[in-house]
């Protein structure tokens, strides 16, 4: 079975306050990208767990596909196991939810490979466990979130042509996380009022006083087309009015950096390269 594991954009990212367990509290709109790593799933029959290929800077045991298909296994019972190959496409903590989105490809695909039956919202839940992310991509939808990012409402958007760039900076998450100067009491908002172009990036000024490669991306992109950052970086985005345009701005991308053009999907590629195994 062979799989795409898509990128996703926070359109905007705001944080409106913090539980009690010290997790903050989110509304953002997830949109889907068509450009993705691909996963190959191969089930066994002796029950072993193995990745043939991945990410070689992180250990199998510490990989969430690895942790994924180990969660699935011992919450269903299932004797089967599987060989895991990743085709890595997505740049490693940019901001783009590779991780996650494999893990929630691997779980989808698995629940299918191994015939598990479970329910989306089961394997949602599951991954919640792995990761805040990972509910997003098993639903599969665009969709507009509160909470932890967990509480997902599909939301239909243009679906735009970007260019996204990653400055090849490593931005470490807990480090603007724990930032001081972090905007963490946004006044929550409706989703009509983003509609109206209502949103930000709380992240973006932390992170563009800590990292003057971002900063410098930001303001490269931004004079082309209004840029911002997703997740909590490294990776920007703009979005362009048709691919022709698009293409002809990251024909300028200066060699330094790594870029490239994506269309914004609503429905999430997992489900059409799923649909296509069937």
């Amino acid at each position: 079975m062979k799989l795409l594991a898509p990128a996703k954009l926070n359109l905007f990212l705001h944080i409106t306050g913090r539980r009690d367990d010290g997790y903050h509290l989110l509304q953002t709109v997830f949109q889907f990208l068509d450009y993705a790593d691909e996963i190959e799933l191969s089930a066994r029959e002796d029950g072993e767990i193995k990745r043939l290929s991945g990410l070689e800077a992180v250990s199998a045991e510490d990989d969430l596909v690895v942790k994924a298909a180990s969660l699935l296994k011992q919450y269903t019972q299932t004797s089967y196991g599987v060989d895991i190959s990743v085709n890595k496409k997505l740049p490693v903590g940019g901001g783009l939810g590779g991780g996650s989105s494999d893990a929630a490809t691997v779980l989808v695909g698995l629940n299918q490979l191994w015939s598990c039956n479970l329910s989306i919202s089961q394997l949602a839940d599951l991954g919640l466990s792995l990761g805040a992310d990972i509910p997003v991509f098993v639903y599969g939808r665009a969709a507009w979130a509160e909470g932890i990012g967990e509480q997902l409402e599909p939301i239909d958007l243009p679906e735009n042509w970007f260019v996204v760039v990653h400055p090849k900076v490593f931005v470490s998450t807990a480090e603007i996380f724990s930032d001081k100067g972090l905007t963490r009491d946004c006044e929550p908002f409706k989703i009509a009022r983003f509609l109206e172009g209502y949103g930000s990036n709380v992240f973006e000024p932390v992170v563009r006083e800590k990292y003057q490669e971002v900063a410098k991306a930001l303001n490269w992109l931004s004079s082309y087309s209004p840029a911002r950052l997703t997740g909590s970086g490294s990776c920007i985005f703009a979005k362009f009015s048709n691919k022709i345009v698009a293409q002809s701005v990251l024909n300028e991308l200066p060699s330094r950096w790594f870029g490239f053009i994506a269309k914004g999907l609503n429905k999430s590629p997992l489900y059409t390269s799923l649909e296509k195994e069937m």
